[in-house]
């Protein structure tokens, strides 16, 4: 029989908290002194307000409880959590699939944290990434930015739909229509003025040169009930703006002291200032919690899962993973895309034989491979191998494959001159 490098771990004194939104159930397990191999548990329930949790902090103390585990139940386990944590307790959270209740046992507050409990002694689960408090500073403001952008292109397409019952068609001529050449115009519409040729005047920069379109694409039906709300939208528009552009600046002041690991992520090609903060709010700069690349990625599920049943390869998908880095990511692969880049031409060739979303993924993992790297090792930089790295290799390969080919016909080594 083999030897696993498995060692058995029992927790001797740990608690299990069965969270909710106004109570929690915490089961507290012990060693038994009287009785060895035995254990003795208390179950009782607390309420989740500060005073009763610090009432639960003492009892755990008392009992001497090393570890504290809870399930990630949206975002009740926070208070809990974080409490416990700065009261110097091991905290650890758990995903719920992954430590659910055995089919077939009733299931109440007390008896999941029981088990929860029993499980967590044993040493069968593994703690959820949880980053540490500036960080998840970071991460509420980032992606609280982040729905706000998405709240202001929303009400942006609210105005181009708007126009389009208007048959106002604005957005075919300006690809901005939100410039300063497009923001002029739809201020005189709401401002009464409907002569597309005085309009179309209101045109600045190179948006000039198309004037004749312009003035058609002006010409419809824009009424006063049409401007009231449009002039709504833009002001929706423009307040949050202002919220984006004040969190933009909390977050500069927030990332400060990790602005050396944003401009080593910055110096990858698609990834900007913004994505590089973003990606720091959600994994952390410390890849010591990632033992390796591949774990990252995994976390991420920006990696294909195993499904293996009679010997048989199933199709997999890779999971549902981090929203949030997930969009960074897909915001970074569609820059690459364009670019002449090894990453870039990654994307096209994945894309042409597997489509787009399968291109995205494998994009995004080797991101998050690059990104691993350059964070574990604070002198990292980032090189490019270029766009023509995969021909190169091919026809490396290929000569290799010759010349090995010819030795074996030859009986003499083969040298080529350079």
């Amino acid at each position: 029989m083999d030897v696993t490098d498995e060692s058995v771990q029992l927790v001797e004194r740990v608690a299990a908290l069965d969270i909710g939104k106004a109570t929690l159930m915490a089961c507290i397990r012990v060693p038994d002194e009287r009785t060895v191999g035995r254990r003795r548990q208390e179950v009782a329930e607390y309420d989740t307000t500060t005073g009763a949790l610090l009432r639960l902090a003492d009892r755990l103390r008392q009992l001497g409880v090393t570890r504290v585990v809870m399930e990630a139940t949206s975002d009740y386990w926070k208070p809990a959590f974080y409490l416990l944590e700065a009261d110097g307790f091991e905290c650890w959270l758990l995903n719920a699939s992954h430590v659910k209740n055995v089919p077939g046992r009733p299931k109440t507050d007390k008896l999941d944290a029981v088990w929860l409990a029993k499980v967590v002694e044993r040493g069968m689960c593994s703690p959820s990434f949880v980053p540490p408090k500036p960080i998840r500073r970071l991460r509420d403001l980032t992606r609280y930015r982040r729905s706000l952008i998405h709240d202001r292109t929303r009400e942006k397409q609210r105005v181009e739909k708007l126009l389009e019952d208007a048959q106002i068609k604005l957005s075919v001529v300006a690809s901005d229509m939100f410039g300063v050449s497009g923001r002029a115009i739809l201020t005189a519409l709401i401002a009464g003025q409907r002569d597309p040729v005085v309009l179309a005047e209101l045109a600045r920069g190179r948006l000039r040169t198309k004037i004749h379109a312009l003035r058609e694409a002006l010409t419809g039906h824009f009424d006063d009930h049409h401007a009231l709300i449009c002039a709504k939208m833009l002001d929706r528009i423009d307040a949050l703006t202002t919220d984006i552009a004040e969190l933009t600046a909390a977050i500069e002041t927030q990332i400060s002291p990790y602005a050396a690991q944003v401009a080593q992520l910055d110096e990858v090609t698609g990834i900007g200032a913004v994505c590089a903060q973003e990606i720091i709010a959600e994994i952390g700069v410390d890849m010591s919690v990632f033992p390796t690349a591949a774990h990252l990625a995994s976390w991420a599920r920006f990696a294909p899962r195993a499904n293996q049943s009679a010997g048989k390869t199933k199709p997999a998908t890779t999971g549902k993973g981090n929203p949030w880095l997930a969009s960074a990511l897909g915001e970074i692969a569609a820059v690459l895309a364009r670019s002449d880049t090894f990453l870039g031409e990654r994307y096209r060739r994945l894309s042409r034989r597997r489509g787009k979303l399968r291109a995205i993924v494998a994009t995004g993992n080797s991101l998050l491979t690059v990104i691993w790297y350059l964070l574990a090792d604070p002198e990292a930089r980032y090189r490019d191998l270029g766009s023509n790295y995969h021909d190169t290799r091919y026809h490396q390969r290929h000569q290799h494959n010759l010349i090995r080919e010819l030795e074996r016909i030859s009986g003499q080594r083969v040298i080529l001159s350079a």
